[in-house]
């Protein structure tokens, strides 16, 4: 690729705070919060135009159960349920009162949108929107002292003690020359959307689109949707873009347009099939990005980590939601389940159940996340918040939901918060949630 050099130039110094978090989804947010009601001043800087994340730009409008495997017993809880609550107060969620059900909530995006806003404010915490981190700058000592962001007035600097990569591609980890690794088969991402005069049909939607492919030229897989609350908006998550890594700038132009393009040919394959067409309300502002850089962490969480649900000395969340992994050879899902279930779900097929353990062993009642998962290895004021985790591709397609990534945030921005209160290295400090 031909350069260019471009002269060194002095840029506006914008915020000097204890903790910059980089990247504003939910993860970003929740870290900032727990940052800033530990006392440290906070900036979070947000490439969007809003908070969020995959739970409002992207528009994925569905949250996982909270439960432990004996569908009773409570594991997460914190600003997971925290805003929750504030959205029930609004009657803009929509909570699922079956144990048994994966999804545990249904929420309206644009509310959830708001919601991030004023947790934000109420905390004090600095925001930059439209704003994105392009690079650092280190202090005498060659320690990470400050980033450079990009923002609509040009390049200008904030300076912190600690920082938060809450960018999901490792964006503040890459600037810093950290070496990041991608899983071998990305995880392909989707472009969901919101319908209204969502047809009543009288064969999945799985189908229909398997019978329109390659009219279409559309890759198959897992399909699902959801109402929002209100009953009169149906979100679906029926597109897929495989073999491309969006952590590249022209790859995810690329999967954006290519995600719309999708959307349009599963309404004509609908109309065709003889139903009404449905009415496309809204598209995301950013594509729903399931894999892709990850960190060299002091720990990298296995399989087998996840499935026995192994204890860990520094936990700091847990989780329940099974090895989910996206793939395209063969399309489909493949979910694998704490208690040794084993199901593959196709597209133009019946789905197949097998296992991969003995069912007749104990099942954990759920697994832990290592707090070293997020920590980088070769820099000691830097924790990550979000999918970057270093994890294998089973143990990804676990931990990779919003309701386990917030508890990460969680840990993360308090983490954060000790190495400033106690002027100490991450790597050195001592941190666990205390289980029941």
């Amino acid at each position: 690729m031909a350069s260019i050099n471009i002269p060194s130039q002095s840029v506006p110094l914008l915020a000097s705070v204890d903790v910059c978090v980089a990247g504003g989804s939910c993860s970003g947010v929740f870290a900032a919060i727990r940052a800033a009601q530990a006392g440290c001043r906070v900036a979070i800087v947000e490439a969007l135009n809003r908070f969020g994340g995959t739970a409002t730009a992207s528009q994925v409008c569905t949250w996982h159960r909270l439960l432990a495997t004996d569908k009773k017993t409570r594991i997460i809880g914190g600003l997971t349920q925290e805003i929750i609550d504030r959205l029930d107060k609004r009657n803009a969620i929509i909570c699922e009162t079956d144990p048994n059900a994966v999804r545990y909530v249904t929420f309206n995006t644009e509310e959830m949108t708001i919601e991030l806003d004023e947790m934000v404010l109420e905390n004090h915490i600095t925001p930059f929107l439209h704003s994105r981190v392009v690079d650092v700058w280190r202090d005498d000592d060659g320690r990470v002292a400050g980033v450079i962001v990009a923002g609509k007035g040009g390049l200008f600097a904030i300076k912190a003690r600690v920082f938060v990569d809450a960018t999901g591609d490792a964006d503040l980890c890459a600037a810093a020359g950290l070496p990041l690794w991608r899983n071998q088969v990305l995880q392909p991402p989707s472009t969901c959307a919101k319908f209204s005069a969502w047809p009543q049909l009288k064969e999945s939607i799985t189908r229909l689109i398997h019978n329109g492919a390659t009219r279409y030229k559309l890759p198959e897989g897992f399909v699902w949707g959801a109402i929002s609350p209100g009953e009169n908006t149906y979100m679906l998550a029926g597109t897929k873009i495989p073999e491309l890594d969006l952590s590249d700038g022209a790859s995810l132009t690329a999967a954006e347009i290519e995600g719309r393009r999708q959307i349009r040919a599963i309404q004509n394959i609908i109309a065709e099939a003889g139903y009404p067409r449905p009415v496309l309300e809204a598209l995301p502002s950013l594509i729903g990005i399931r894999d892709t850089k990850h960190i060299h962490a002091l720990y990298r969480v296995t399989t087998d980590d996840i499935l026995y649900g192994r204890e860990f000395p520094d936990v700091i969340g847990r989780g329940t939601y099974h090895v989910d992994v996206h793939s395209q050879d063969p399309p489909g899902a493949r979910f694998r389940y704490l208690d040794g279930r084993e199901v593959f779900i196709s597209p133009y097929k019946k789905a197949e159940t097998s296992y991969w353990r003995d069912p007749a062993l104990p099942t954990p009642l759920f697994y832990q996340i290592p707090l070293r998962s997020m920590i980088p290895a070769g820099v000691d004021n830097i924790i990550t918040a979000g999918r970057m985790i270093d994890a294998d591709s089973g143990a990804f397609g676990a931990l990779r939901v919003i309701v386990n990534l917030n508890q990460c945030a969680e840990a993360a921005g308090t983490v954060a918060a000790m190495a400033v209160a106690q002027n100490k290295p991450i790597p050195e400090l001592q941190y666990r949630v205390e289980l029941p």
